[in-house]
C-alpha cells in the first residue's frame, strides 16, 4: 500500500470539494452547512449541504475511511479476500436544482486500497425537460476520455447507460454520462484522468447554473421534474452501489442518503 498515493488522492478530493462549494455558494447566494462525521472503524468525512433559491437540495461529501470488510463484502471487492483491510477516500456530489430547466447533476470519484488499488467513479445528468447542451456535454466527455484511454469512451458511456437504468420501469434514470471502475493501469495517468473528470464536472456545473438559473418555468414543468425525481429516488434505493457500500461498511446514513431528491412525486 502507498500512503503517498492515498494522501495525494485524498488531498485532491478535498481541494475539489472546496472549489465546488465556493462556486455553487457564489451562484446560489446561500452557504453550505457542513457536518463532520466519524466512521465506525476509523476515519470519517464531512457532509456539506445547501438549500437555496437555485439549488433546492445539494450536497458535496468527502470521506476517508479505514476498516475491514465483512465476509460477505470480501467476496465482492477485488483483493478483499486476500486481505479484508481497506482504505477508501472519495468525493460525492449531487445537485437537485429548483428550476426544471436545469438537470440534476451527479458526480463521484474514489480511490480504494485493499491488497489491490484502483480508482472509480463517473458523472451523469438527469434532465426532465429538453436540454440543448446535451450534445456538447457528451462530446466533451468523449474528448476527455480519449485523451487518457483511447477507444474507452464508448465502454464508459455504455457502462453508465447500463448502470443508471431502472429495469422495473424499462427506462434510463437520465441522460447518462460516463461510469468507470477498477482503473489500475498506470497510477499517474489514472490520477490525472480522475482530476480532469472532476474539473470537467466543476466547469459543467458552473456554466449550466449561470446560463439557466434565471430561465422562466411554470408549474407544469415543475410537475414533470417532480415525477422524474421519483425515478431518481427509486434508483438510489434499489440499485445504487454507493448506497449499498456505504450502508454495508457503516458509513454516515445522512451522508449516504444525501443524494435523495428533496421532493418527488409518483403519479
Amino acid at each position: 500500500m502507498s500512503d503517498k498515493q492515498f494522501n495525494l488522492a485524498k488531498d485532491w478530493f478535498e481541494d475539489l470539494r472546496n472549489q465546488l462549494i465556493n462556486l455553487v455558494s457564489e451562484i446560489d447566494g446561500k452557504e453550505f452547512v457542513q457536518t463532520n462525521w466519524s466512521h465506525r472503524h476509523e476515519g470519517g468525512g464531512t457532509m456539506s449541504k445547501i438549500k437555496g433559491p437555485v439549488i433546492e437540495k445539494g450536497g458535496v461529501n468527502i470521506s476517508s475511511v479505514y476498516g475491514e470488510f465483512n465476509s460477505e463484502m470480501q467476496n465482492k471487492i477485488p483483493g478483499a479476500k486476500k486481505d479484508p483491510k481497506y482504505k477508501a477516500t472519495g468525493i460525492s456530489v449531487v445537485l437537485h436544482p429548483v428550476s426544471p430547466k436545469i438537470p440534476s447533476m451527479h458526480f463521484n470519484t474514489r480511490f480504494l486500497i485493499t491488497s489491490e488499488k484502483w480508482f472509480g467513479g463517473g458523472m451523469d445528468i438527469t434532465p426532465c425537460l429538453d436540454f440543448n447542451k446535451i450534445d456538447d456535454y457528451h462530446n466533451g466527455l468523449k474528448k476527455l476520455c480519449n485523451e487518457y484511454y483511447p477507444n474507452k469512451y464508448s465502454e464508459f458511456k455504455k457502462w453508465c447507460d447500463d448502470y443508471f437504468y431502472l429495469p422495473h420501469r424499462d427506462e434510463p434514470r437520465g441522460a447518462g454520462g460516463i461510469f468507470f471502475d477498477y482503473l489500475k493501469n498506470n497510477w499517474e495517468n489514472d490520477f490525472e484522468f480522475i482530476k480532469n473528470v472532476g474539473k470537467y464536472f466543476r466547469d459543467f456545473v458552473e456554466n449550466t447554473l449561470i446560463e439557466l438559473k434565471n430561465e422562466k418555468w411554470n408549474e407544469r414543468e415543475k410537475n414533470i421534474q417532480l415525477v422524474k425525481r421519483s425515478r431518481y429516488a427509486e434508483f438510489n434505493l434499489l440499485h445504487d452501489r454507493g448506497t449499498k457500500f456505504g450502508l454495508e461498511t457503516g458509513g454516515n446514513i445522512d451522508a449516504i442518503l444525501m443524494s435523495m431528491p428533496p421532493i418527488a412525486k409518483w403519479d
